[in-house]
């Protein structure tokens, strides 16, 4: 996918990271489908599980509503999503009519690190992970070289899948996943893993393929694109629509 080609510095500009701002106005969800309960001892949102798309679904594998975000860790506006929406969107896969899955988009090299880091504890604590990365996006981004500094033409000179392993730990997305419970070997493991990184690319050239996705984050409700929406409160609109 060419957008992962492009040079270090421009991918600081992350120009394809699109929505709109709105207020994160919201209101409870619907009852609970008949049942529909989590299994055992657990709950909907504790219930994630990695799909054959690449992605990570939370929820009931059966929730008649199925939402689907295409994002990227380095896009500000799917950041907002997550800081605004995660916490009142989880109060709808709690009732088993709604399920959410994350499929990591790459705009960029850092994305790919990222997105590798992000995964490699597992379903567990996927989300956990990527909340909390959304969350530090401005703090990971300030990492980056700036103007001038020697690491991007060093790090032009590194093979492919060298290259990513020496973004992700400039940017910090090493220590961050280290920092929360993903020890450093595997961590490393991670980000040195060619066929993972493969299937990456291939999962958001796909995406790409069949939704003609153009920005991020891009959501999917029940396989039908949602246009011009973004925000949370975008979000939940489509999702009451749907009888949610």
């Amino acid at each position: 996918m060419k957008r992962i080609a492009i040079g270090l510095v421009s991918a600081m500009a992350l120009a394809s990271c699109g929505g709109d701002n709105a207020d994160n106005n919201s209101t409870a969800p619907a009852a609970p489908v008949a049942g529909a309960s989590a299994p055992a001892g657990t709950a909907w949102v504790d219930t994630v599980v990695k799909t054959p798309e690449g992605g990570f679904r939370m929820g009931n594998p059966d929730a008649p509503i199925k939402l689907i975000e295409y994002g990227s860790r380095t896009c500000g506006h799917c950041a907002n999503f997550a800081v605004t929406g995660m916490e009142p969107l989880k109060a709808y896969i709690a009732t088993g009519k709604v399920s959410f899955e994350f499929r990591d988009f790459l705009l960029n090299q850092i994305d790919v690190g990222a997105a590798l880091a992000g995964q490699c504890a597992g379903p567990g604590p996927f989300f956990p992970i990527l909340d909390q990365m959304f969350a530090e996006q401005q703090t990971l981004m300030g990492n980056g070289p700036k103007q001038g500094d020697p690491f991007i033409q060093q790090v032009e000179a590194m093979a492919p899948q060298q290259r990513i392993g020496a973004v992700a730990e400039k940017f910090g997305y090493l220590a961050f996943v280290q920092q929360r419970g993903v020890p450093e070997a595997q961590a490393r493991a991670c980000l040195a893993d060619a066929a993972a990184t493969d299937a990456l690319v291939k999962a958001a050239e796909a995406g790409q393929k069949k939704y003609n996705i153009s920005g991020t984050p891009t959501f999917i409700l029940n396989d039908k694109v949602l246009e011009n929406t973004g925000t949370w409160p975008q979000v939940e609109a489509a999702l009451k629509a749907a009888g949610a």
